[in-house]
């Protein structure tokens, strides 16, 4: 038996616009509009609403030449209001050719705002339609506050219903306009819908107030919905809309028996990540999908039974979203995530180095550092230098003061083959404060001289995405003779101490 075909409407650029502070420019607009048809695969579009403004015109115009040429018009769709035909000629001086007619389905809305009779809304929507027919422009029709409608009224809703059988219209827009449906009511309210107007085409228009919109799209498809109303990243008015990643994956995964969507998940996340750099709407990191830490795993155990016949794995693999797998690194890491991640750097450990190198990821996970992959070979370099290094003298302790209006100051305290001293000392900066109090505490308890310090560069380690770590590359001279040390840590000043102290174990 063939499935059900699901049409999906992207209304990122027109409901998904009403974000809070979100407001595309007509380049942008036209860009998503191409992505989203010819790249993601979506049925449909809705672009605009009419009559907002010359901006607003001026990018459904774009959009439409386009899609005149690439034989995509009818895919491009406009919202529109019932306005004595205003709407109708924004529209034809736009190019569109469909419009999505707004129009109240709860009986609260028409008394309240519009303050008419339904007889009076229904003979202006039937001319609305009429005047557009006339004009080859296609009407699909929403019922604004349906959702409360079918709550609270449900006989207005019938009746409209059954005035809007008599016309010329391509679909049923069902919209909860507040995000106030249940799963169970949207399952009802589409049932009672789809079986007394079995001719009609149904879309399901859902919002996420509740976080509910997910769940409730689903149900509208079990009812019998024909299409779904989405946006990228689920952008919208108050809590968004039902978000078209999350929506397409459930629908694959739990709904791939009855029905079928079009739609390419490899282009999710690059359509994803496109709409939040123009929008500057910034997707959480947990989001399903298309989330920077949904395909992370973080806790070592996890990562173990990834590697032990993917014990922790589910149908959400990310390379179905052009996506890849990560391995977190931070305190919870575990020697299985570490390894993990020299794989894929083609790098191997024995036990004992990986043992260090995890401890010194555990210890910059409890000061809430990040760490990347790309941070892992200088962390292994620092820790097996270390390792190679005699450590006669440490560095026990340091206090760095730095004032306003006073130079900064360190007290250092140096154990040197067993031995605790202590200097305190001023410079230009804290660094050069504690390489001041270094130089006292030789020439006083050691009678020794330090070696000059001719070269002094900072920086994170190439490629790093995190800011987990600084590292800081000193060139020392001593009779004649250069070397260098290096330092690694999250603190700029600690990671030049570092090395320093490798300075003094190598003289």
């Amino acid at each position: 038996m063939a499935l059900r075909s699901i049409e999906i409407m992207d209304t990122t650029l027109r409901d998904g616009e009403q974000t809070s502070g979100v407001s595309f420019s007509v380049s942008e607009k036209l860009t998503i509009a191409k992505l989203l048809l010819e790249e993601l695969n979506v049925d449909r579009i809705e672009v605009a609403s009419a009559r907002v403004s010359k901006g607003e015109l001026e990018a459904v115009k774009k959009i439409t030449s386009w899609a005149t040429q690439a034989n995509r018009i009818n895919q491009i769709e406009v919202l529109t209001f019932v306005d004595d035909g205003k709407s109708i000629a924004w529209m034809l001086d736009s190019g569109a050719k469909v419009q999505n007619l707004l129009t109240k389905g709860s009986l609260n809305h028409l008394t309240h705002q519009l303050k008419k009779t339904p007889q009076q809304h229904f003979k202006e929507i039937a001319a609305t339609i009429t005047l557009a027919a006339s004009n080859g422009i296609q009407t699909n029709v929403y019922l604004e506050d349906w959702s409360n409608g079918m709550r609270n009224s449900k006989e207005y809703v019938f009746q409209y219903l059954d005035f809007l059988q008599t016309q010329d219209i391509q679909r049923l827009l069902l919209p909860d306009t507040l995000g106030i449906l249940t799963p169970k009511e949207t399952t009802d309210f589409i049932s009672e819908v789809h079986q007394k107007y079995p001719n009609l085409h149904i879309d399901f228009h859902g919002h996420n107030d509740y976080d509910l919109g997910v769940a409730n799209v689903m149900n509208a498809i079990k009812a019998g919905a024909h299409g779904l109303h989405l946006t990228v990243n689920g952008m919208g008015e108050r809590a968004g809309n039902a978000p078209i990643a999350s929506t397409i994956a459930v629908i694959n995964d739990f709904l791939d028996k009855e029905v079928s969507v079009k739609i390419n998940e490899k282009a999710l996340y690059k359509v994803s990540k496109l709409v939040e750099t123009f929008s500057g709407f910034r997707i959480p990191v947990n989001k399903p999908v298309v989330g920077a830490n949904v395909f992370t795993q973080t806790a070592g155990i996890h990562a173990d039974g990834d590697h032990k016949n993917n014990l922790y794995f589910n149908d959400l693999l990310p390379e179905r979203f052009g996506r890849k797998r990560k391995y977190a690194l931070g305190k919870t890491s575990g020697k299985a995530n570490i390894q993990k991640n020299l794989q894929e750097l083609g790098l191997t450990l024995n036990d004992e180095d990986l043992k260090k190198v995890t401890q010194r990821i555990i210890a910059l996970g409890d000061k809430k550092e990040i760490v990347s992959k790309e941070d892992l070979p200088y962390i292994i370099s620092d820790v097996l230098d270390s390792n190679t290094i005699e450590k006669k003298v440490v560095v026990e302790n340091y206090v760095l003061g730095h004032a306003r209006g006073l130079k900064p100051s360190t007290t250092l305290q140096l154990r040197i083959e067993g031995v605790l001293y202590e200097a305190h000392a001023q410079g230009d900066g804290q660094f050069d404060a504690f390489m001041n109090a270094l130089k006292k505490l030789y020439k006083t308890h050691r009678k020794k001289e330090l070696p000059k310090l001719i070269d002094y560069a900072v920086r994170i380690p190439p490629g790093s995405h995190s800011d987990a770590l600084c590292e800081t590359i000193i060139t020392w001279k001593l009779h004649q003779k250069e070397f260098i040390t290096r330092g690694l840590d999250s603190d700029q000043t600690v990671s030049a101490i570092k090395a320093t102290e490798k300075m003094l174990n190598s003289m």
